[in-house]
Protein backbone atom coordinates (compact mmCIF):
# COMPACT_ATOMS: atom_id res chain seq x y z
CA UNK A 1 0.00 0.00 0.00
CA UNK A 2 1.17 3.58 -1.06
CA UNK A 3 1.82 5.19 2.27
CA UNK A 4 0.01 8.23 1.48
CA UNK A 5 -3.68 5.55 1.76
CA UNK A 6 -2.66 4.89 5.13
CA UNK A 7 -3.48 8.39 6.46
CA UNK A 8 -6.83 8.50 4.11
CA UNK A 9 -7.91 4.85 5.62
CA UNK A 10 -6.83 6.40 9.19
CA UNK A 11 -9.14 9.48 8.45
CA UNK A 12 -12.09 7.08 8.21
CA UNK A 13 -11.38 5.51 10.95
CA UNK A 14 -11.30 8.85 13.29
CA UNK A 15 -14.99 9.76 11.34
CA UNK A 16 -15.88 6.26 12.64
CA UNK A 17 -14.43 6.92 16.14
CA UNK A 18 -16.27 9.91 16.48
CA UNK A 19 -19.31 9.25 15.65
CA UNK A 20 -19.68 6.07 17.77
CA UNK A 21 -19.75 8.39 20.42
CA UNK A 22 -21.53 11.68 19.13
CA UNK A 23 -23.29 10.76 15.96
CA UNK A 24 -23.94 14.82 15.45
CA UNK A 25 -19.98 15.45 16.06
CA UNK A 26 -19.21 17.02 12.86
CA UNK A 27 -22.43 18.74 12.04
CA UNK A 28 -21.50 20.48 15.25
CA UNK A 29 -18.10 21.02 15.24
CA UNK A 30 -18.74 22.66 11.38
CA UNK A 31 -20.79 25.32 12.82
CA UNK A 32 -18.54 27.33 14.84
CA UNK A 33 -15.25 27.75 16.80
CA UNK A 34 -14.62 28.74 20.04
CA UNK A 35 -11.32 27.77 21.65
CA UNK A 36 -10.18 28.66 24.47
CA UNK A 37 -6.10 28.22 23.83
CA UNK A 38 -4.07 29.93 20.99
CA UNK A 39 -1.05 27.64 20.44
CA UNK A 40 1.98 28.70 18.95
CA UNK A 41 4.35 25.33 18.58
CA UNK A 42 6.99 24.37 16.67
CA UNK A 43 6.70 22.67 13.28
CA UNK A 44 8.47 19.24 14.25
CA UNK A 45 6.07 16.43 13.85
CA UNK A 46 7.23 14.22 16.98
CA UNK A 47 5.09 17.81 19.09
CA UNK A 48 1.13 16.73 17.59
CA UNK A 49 -0.43 19.85 19.81
CA UNK A 50 -3.80 18.64 19.99
CA UNK A 51 -2.38 15.24 20.88
CA UNK A 52 0.36 15.95 23.73
CA UNK A 53 -2.42 18.44 25.66
CA UNK A 54 -5.74 15.94 25.12
CA UNK A 55 -7.26 18.71 23.40
CA UNK A 56 -10.27 17.80 20.98
CA UNK A 57 -10.96 19.53 17.57
CA UNK A 58 -12.15 23.09 18.30
CA UNK A 59 -9.99 23.62 21.53
CA UNK A 60 -6.95 24.46 20.70
CA UNK A 61 -6.39 27.63 17.68
CA UNK A 62 -2.89 26.42 16.75
CA UNK A 63 0.18 28.17 14.84
CA UNK A 64 3.46 26.00 14.26
CA UNK A 65 6.78 27.11 13.11
CA UNK A 66 10.60 26.35 13.02
CA UNK A 67 11.39 26.73 16.47
CA UNK A 68 8.28 28.16 17.63
CA UNK A 69 9.19 31.72 17.28
CA UNK A 70 6.98 35.50 17.88
CA UNK A 71 8.92 37.17 15.14
CA UNK A 72 7.48 40.63 14.97
CA UNK A 73 8.24 40.71 10.84
CA UNK A 74 6.04 37.20 10.33
CA UNK A 75 3.00 38.52 9.22
CA UNK A 76 1.50 35.21 8.84
CA UNK A 77 2.21 34.43 12.66
CA UNK A 78 0.35 37.51 13.40
CA UNK A 79 -2.08 37.73 11.19
CA UNK A 80 -3.15 33.95 13.02
CA UNK A 81 -2.17 35.87 16.56
CA UNK A 82 -4.67 38.77 15.53
CA UNK A 83 -7.29 36.17 14.69
CA UNK A 84 -7.23 33.94 17.73
CA UNK A 85 -6.87 37.31 20.47
CA UNK A 86 -9.14 39.88 18.53
CA UNK A 87 -12.19 37.52 16.55
CA UNK A 88 -11.64 34.75 18.86
CA UNK A 89 -10.81 36.35 21.89
CA UNK A 90 -8.91 33.13 23.33
CA UNK A 91 -7.91 33.91 26.98
CA UNK A 92 -4.61 31.61 27.00
CA UNK A 93 -1.50 31.77 24.09
CA UNK A 94 0.38 28.95 24.86
CA UNK A 95 3.79 28.99 23.52
CA UNK A 96 5.65 25.67 23.79
CA UNK A 97 8.97 24.58 22.56
CA UNK A 98 10.92 21.23 23.24
CA UNK A 99 13.86 19.53 24.03
CA UNK A 100 15.63 18.43 21.10
CA UNK A 101 14.41 21.44 18.43
CA UNK A 102 16.43 20.91 15.02
CA UNK A 103 15.94 24.71 14.86
CA UNK A 104 17.65 25.58 18.33
CA UNK A 105 20.23 22.95 17.99
CA UNK A 106 21.11 24.36 14.00
CA UNK A 107 21.10 27.93 15.46
CA UNK A 108 24.09 26.99 17.97
CA UNK A 109 26.64 26.02 15.29
CA UNK A 110 27.89 27.81 12.54
CA UNK A 111 26.89 25.70 9.20
CA UNK A 112 25.69 27.97 6.24
CA UNK A 113 21.80 26.42 6.03
CA UNK A 114 20.64 28.70 3.35
CA UNK A 115 18.04 30.47 3.11
CA UNK A 116 16.68 28.98 6.90
CA UNK A 117 19.64 31.23 7.99
CA UNK A 118 17.73 34.04 8.28
CA UNK A 119 15.13 32.49 10.35
CA UNK A 120 17.37 30.79 12.74
CA UNK A 121 18.93 34.62 13.39
CA UNK A 122 16.62 35.16 15.68
CA UNK A 123 17.51 31.99 18.04
CA UNK A 124 21.41 33.10 17.85
CA UNK A 125 19.84 36.75 19.47
CA UNK A 126 18.47 34.57 22.10
CA UNK A 127 22.31 32.84 22.57
CA UNK A 128 23.95 36.41 22.97
CA UNK A 129 21.48 37.35 25.43
CA UNK A 130 22.04 34.38 27.53
CA UNK A 131 25.64 33.79 26.57
CA UNK A 132 26.87 34.64 30.39
CA UNK A 133 24.61 32.15 31.56
CA UNK A 134 24.82 29.43 28.65
CA UNK A 135 28.68 29.12 28.14
CA UNK A 136 29.10 28.18 32.21
CA UNK A 137 27.44 24.65 31.16
CA UNK A 138 29.99 22.81 30.50
CA UNK A 139 27.41 19.65 29.16
CA UNK A 140 26.45 20.66 25.83
CA UNK A 141 22.82 18.91 26.19
CA UNK A 142 22.06 20.53 29.08
CA UNK A 143 23.20 23.53 27.20
CA UNK A 144 20.98 22.91 24.50
CA UNK A 145 18.13 22.11 26.77
CA UNK A 146 18.64 25.90 28.43
CA UNK A 147 18.81 27.54 25.24
CA UNK A 148 15.64 25.76 24.13
CA UNK A 149 13.88 27.18 27.43
CA UNK A 150 15.42 30.70 26.99
CA UNK A 151 13.99 30.93 23.80
CA UNK A 152 10.76 29.82 24.77
CA UNK A 153 10.97 32.81 27.34
CA UNK A 154 12.03 35.42 24.79
CA UNK A 155 8.97 34.29 22.86
CA UNK A 156 6.73 34.82 25.73
CA UNK A 157 8.29 38.08 26.33
CA UNK A 158 7.73 39.13 22.46
CA UNK A 159 4.61 37.90 22.44
CA UNK A 160 3.70 40.60 25.50
CA UNK A 161 5.44 43.01 23.11
CA UNK A 162 2.67 42.72 20.28
CA UNK A 163 0.19 45.95 20.08
CA UNK A 164 -2.10 43.24 19.64
CA UNK A 165 -1.90 41.51 23.00
CA UNK A 166 -1.45 44.90 25.31
CA UNK A 167 -4.83 46.12 23.00
CA UNK A 168 -6.48 43.30 24.11
CA UNK A 169 -4.95 43.65 28.06
CA UNK A 170 -6.07 47.25 27.67
CA UNK A 171 -9.88 46.31 26.47
CA UNK A 172 -10.22 42.66 28.14
CA UNK A 173 -7.88 41.42 30.33
CA UNK A 174 -6.91 39.05 28.15
CA UNK A 175 -5.55 36.56 27.25
CA UNK A 176 -2.84 35.10 29.62
CA UNK A 177 0.60 34.42 27.74
CA UNK A 178 2.68 30.97 28.69
CA UNK A 179 6.11 29.42 27.79
CA UNK A 180 5.84 25.71 28.08
CA UNK A 181 8.45 23.24 26.82
CA UNK A 182 7.64 19.97 26.08
CA UNK A 183 9.82 16.80 26.61
CA UNK A 184 9.77 14.11 23.96
CA UNK A 185 12.30 12.08 26.44
CA UNK A 186 8.92 11.73 28.61
CA UNK A 187 6.33 12.89 26.84
CA UNK A 188 5.09 15.98 30.04
CA UNK A 189 4.60 19.56 29.14
CA UNK A 190 7.21 21.80 31.27
CA UNK A 191 5.93 25.49 32.39
CA UNK A 192 8.71 27.78 32.75
CA UNK A 193 6.77 31.21 32.29
CA UNK A 194 3.29 33.00 32.62
CA UNK A 195 2.28 36.48 31.96
CA UNK A 196 -0.99 37.64 33.09
CA UNK A 197 -2.61 40.88 31.80
CA UNK A 198 -1.13 43.88 32.06
CA UNK A 199 2.48 42.65 33.03
CA UNK A 200 4.78 45.29 33.56
CA UNK A 201 6.43 45.79 30.45
CA UNK A 202 9.85 47.77 29.70
CA UNK A 203 8.54 51.14 28.59
CA UNK A 204 9.88 51.34 25.42
CA UNK A 205 7.81 48.33 24.10
CA UNK A 206 4.48 49.90 25.80
CA UNK A 207 1.78 51.20 23.80
CA UNK A 208 -0.28 53.74 24.83
CA UNK A 209 -3.85 54.46 24.14
CA UNK A 210 -5.92 57.37 23.21
CA UNK A 211 -8.52 57.00 26.03
CA UNK A 212 -5.08 56.54 28.33
CA UNK A 213 -3.83 59.69 27.65
CA UNK A 214 -6.58 61.61 27.51
CA UNK A 215 -7.60 60.79 31.03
Amino acid sequence: MESFRKLLLANKAFVQDKMSVDAQFFRHSALDQKPEFMWIGCSDSRVPAEEITGTQPGELFVHRNIANLVVHTDFNMLSVLQYAVEVLQVKHVIVCGHYGCGGVKNAMGRKDLGLINKWLRHIKDVYRLYSRELETISDPVARFDRLVEANVMEQVQNLAETSIVQRAWHDRKMPEIHGWVYDMRTGYLKELARMQPGAKLDPIYSFEWDDDIES
